[in-house]
């Protein structure tokens, strides 16, 4: 089944709502205890599209997952290097959506310049009902590899969890890199992957 990448409006708050939703009521993949209002999700999606990439998967014409990338750290310096985010709809999982997401993502951050990708990722010493280590490894499966760990810093469902940076260097580190482009200005279009 063909997948088609296509950039997230305010519009698609309410779908993409419906896939994040159960990652906050019932998984702590997301530290996030309340799942936010419709309007604050749209707020979201605009804020991040000024600058980075917030793509949507869809099959047959449903929206089956979404990635975006964020600022890493609100520092000039870091200007080459984002937090990678991904959300696939739970009955979507091991169906090639997330592969095809993150590839195109890493291909439209590689326009815009960016070098270094890194995602946070809870993180647990054993597996329970709301956290797998499935994450991790998908980020090993595209790439990426661990690059740090803080130890129970995260509190959800009367439990401590831990939190893990994982990192993937997608571009040459020279002098005096190029600037980073916004992503208005690389015409994303839709790809079918």
């Amino acid at each position: 089944m063909e997948i088609y990448i296509r950039t997230a409006s305010e519009e698609d708050a309410a779908a993409l709502l419906e896939i994040y939703a159960p990652y906050v009521e019932h998984t702590a993949i997301t530290f996030e205890y309340v799942v936010p209002t419709v309007e604050e999700f749209g707020s979201r999606i605009k804020r991040i599209l000024k600058k980075y990439p917030y793509l949507v998967a869809e099959r047959n014409g449903i929206i089956v997952g979404y990635a975006y990338a964020d600022v890493f750290k609100g520092r000039a310096a870091y200007d080459w290097a984002v937090e990678t985010t991904i959300y696939v709809k739970q009955d979507q999982k091991k169906t090639g959506v997330g592969k095809a997401l993150y590839e195109v993502l890493e291909k439209t951050l590689a326009k815009q310049h960016i070098l270094n990708l890194n995602a946070c990722i809870a993180y647990c010493s054993e597996e329970d009902e709301y956290l797998t280590k499935n994450s991790v490894q998908f980020h090993e499966h595209m790439g990426y590899k661990m690059a740090g760990e803080f130890h129970q810093c995260g509190y959800k469902f009367h439990r401590w969890y831990h939190m893990v940076w994982m990192e993937k260097l997608i571009g040459e580190h020279v002098e005096n890199p190029p600037a980073v482009r916004a992503f208005p200005e690389i015409g994303f279009t839709t790809e079918k992957v």
